[in-house]
């Protein structure tokens, strides 16, 4: 998670771990953001090495597809727009991870793109969401 390959993919990812995250820290706390970030970033990583095997690949992407999976969870199940994000963003990641899927991304010069990684992150961070509403619907109906 910590290696990045340009200060640019540092930067993006930094810049998206600061929105998604300022607004977990926010309304759900910090220690539930740490505990997504150890997650997701060990769930990313694993999922790549064993869809890629051993190889190059660094970056937080993965963190960052899991803490915007956990952000659509809760407002999907919320029905409000807990963390103030347009929908568009959603749309735009999903999208953005189907096209680094197709090969195309790699052809217009981004280069190799974890897309397991990604991939890994976002299904972390949408069970981490899920089991966060199942544990606040138990603990609020008691």
């Amino acid at each position: 998670m910590l290696i990045h390959f340009s200060p640019t993919h540092l930067i993006f990812n930094c810049l998206w771990v600061y929105i998604l995250g300022k607004e977990i820290e926010d309304f759900d706390g910090k220690w539930l953001f740490l505990i997504l970030i150890f997650i997701t970033s060990a769930s990313s990583n694993y999922a790549q090495y064993a869809f890629s095997g051993p190889s190059i690949f660094g970056g937080l992407s993965g963190v960052v597809y899991g803490l915007l999976g956990f952000c659509f969870v809760q407002e999907t199940f919320s029905r409000i727009n807990k963390y103030s994000f347009p929908p568009a963003i959603y749309l735009f990641m999903f999208i953005w991870l189907f096209i680094g899927f197709t090969g195309f991304l790699d052809l217009l010069g981004f280069g190799k793109i974890a897309n397991f990684a990604h991939l890994g992150g976002l299904i972390s961070g949408i069970t981490c969401g899920y089991l966060f509403q199942m544990y606040n619907s138990q603990k609020n109906y008691e």
